[in-house]
């Protein structure tokens, strides 16, 4: 099995943080994606998207860490990320989802390149851009931890699941962008516990042997 990534990419930390809680070994490949290799011919066989992350697996290449985090749960069952009845799974899936769908899609790179190639955006216009998104995002996910309370130091209770996973590299991408987290005590308290846990804290970009300052 091999896990092809970005030491920088959300969705590719996402699916290292999946592996490493599963116990799951998977051989790093990696893919710069400032210098186009996501382009290369080599590349697109495996995703024809040209993104990050792909897992090749012996059953095939699965693309989109979703998909691949749902994977890894239905072949390694624990520790589950879905856990509970199908109420609770689908609170799960929302809030990931909030992530993975609506906040970080408007990061990613190939957007960015396109404001700054087309409408002539430095770095502080694409820094601004993603503060307003991602802080609208996660104070949606804020208010949404903040109502549910109950027992646990995760998202949705005593173990992490497919919430947390979506959660830290967010906040990771936040903190890169300068968005101001001081008005989510539960988002920071709940990133700070979970980069306690091994699988959290291996998974992190700057230990990833292609991370560069």
């Amino acid at each position: 099995m091999r896990i092809w990534g970005y030491f920088r990419s959300s969705a590719a930390y996402r699916c290292r943080i999946g592996l490493g809680l599963k116990g799951v070994a998977a051989e790093a490949g990696f893919v710069h994606l400032r210098r186009g290799e996501q382009r290369e011919p080599a590349f697109r066989a495996l995703n024809p998207q040209g993104l990050v992350p792909a897992l090749e697996t012996g059953e095939g290449v699965i693309t989109q860490s979703l998909a691949i985090l749902e994977w890894l749960d239905e072949t390694h069952p624990e520790p589950a990320f879905l856990p509970g009845d199908a109420g609770h799974r689908a609170a799960i899936r929302a809030f990931a989802q909030i992530i993975a769908c609506d906040i970080h899609p408007l990061q990613n790179l190939r957007v960015l390149d396109y404001l700054r190639a087309e409408f002539g955006q430095d770095q502080d216009g694409l820094n601004r851009w993603c503060q307003r998104w991602i802080g609208e995002g996660l104070m949606a996910c804020e208010s949404i931890l903040a109502a549910r309370g109950g027992p646990g130091p995760f998202c949705f209770g005593e173990s992490p699941t497919l919430a947390d996973i979506c959660l830290v590299p967010q906040v990771f991408s936040a903190d890169r962008f300068g968005v101001d987290l001081d008005p989510m005590p539960r988002v920071r308290e709940i990133h700070r516990i979970c980069n306690e846990l091994p699988a959290f804290a291996s998974a992190h970009p700057a230990r990833q042997p292609d991370h560069e300052a």
